[in-house]
């Protein structure tokens, strides 16, 4: 799950204080517009995260998206084998693809969103690790 937050390092401190929660990476990702922290919520192999998403500047998707709605869920992520695939098979069932192709994201993982007109509002994020 994607949050967006104003404060990077105020949102880690929150959620390391209220949940336990620890910084698995820190990274700034230029071509998003974003500062983020993923938070680990298992330590387990398939361990799960919270992403939180703090923007470079207010013209950046996230930067846009805290404007309009203020700090919350930015987008829900799915793990995936084979993004290229996965891409392949939403897109054939109709449902229309933000990123045609995967990019960079996270801890050196190929994602790509979803548009959320097709999804119940909900930008979606495809992952492979």
């Amino acid at each position: 799950m994607g949050i967006a937050c104003a404060s990077l390092d105020a949102a880690i401190e929150r959620y390391e204080g209220v949940f336990g929660l620890t910084v698995a990476s820190r990274e700034t990702n230029s071509e998003q517009g974003v500062r983020e922290a993923m938070m680990v919520v298992s330590g387990e192999p398939a361990a799960s995260y919270v992403q939180l998403l703090e923007p470079l500047g207010p013209d950046t998707p996230v930067g846009k998206f805290l404007a309009r709605r203020g700090e919350g869920i930015h987008h829900v992520g799915y793990a995936v084998r084979d993004v290229t695939a996965a891409l392949e098979a939403i897109g054939g069932r109709g449902v229309r693809l933000v990123d045609s192709r995967p990019r960079h994201g996270s801890m050196g993982a190929s994602i790509a969103f979803l548009h959320p007109g097709d999804l119940g509002g909900v930008l979606t994020e495809l992952v492979q690790h």
